[in-house]
């Protein structure tokens, strides 16, 4: 799809702060009220803007250990993939899953407040779902980059 000047400025001003008003936008794009919110109805209606969210930080609700974990599947049949993935999107700790190329079938993002709270989730939750061979846990050692924005 194409986007105009405008559309891209709005994506943009979107991403930084969603709770921005028609009026506060209006002024920055030079565009009146009613074509602001006209273009953002646009963008949410053919799915372009899909969802707005509060994007909480980790170090005030106390879950600021970061943990990056490989998973590698006993073997990459349909049914063992489609039940792991099951598994997962109900893992509340699991903030992303990914499905990779590679070595390792997934990596998921989890987090958590401590390692030893990370200790019990991989014991009590991870490693009970079914055909798991092995993980690889990297953990965060400081934060360069967390964006959710994409620029077009």
């Amino acid at each position: 799809m194409d986007f105009d000047d405008l559309d891209k400025k709005l994506l943009i001003y979107l991403q930084e702060d969603a709770k921005q008003t028609t009026k506060e936008l209006s002024y920055k794009l030079g565009l009146s009220v009613t074509a602001v919110y006209e273009r953002i109805k646009k963008l949410e209606k053919i799915g372009v803007i899909s969802k707005y969210v509060a994007l909480l930080n980790r170090d005030k609700i106390n879950k600021n250990f970061t943990v990056l974990c490989h998973v590698k599947l006993i073997q990459h049949k349909k049914e063992y993939v489609i039940e792991f993935e099951k598994e997962v999107v109900n893992l509340p700790e699991i903030t992303e899953c990914f499905h990779v190329s590679g070595d390792y079938d997934y990596i998921l993002k989890i987090n958590v407040k401590d390692m030893q709270d990370y200790r019990n989730f991989m014991l009590s939750k991870l490693t009970t779902i079914k055909h798991i061979a092995s993980t690889h846990s990297s953990f965060m050692i400081s934060e360069v980059k967390n964006t959710t924005a994409i620029i077009l």
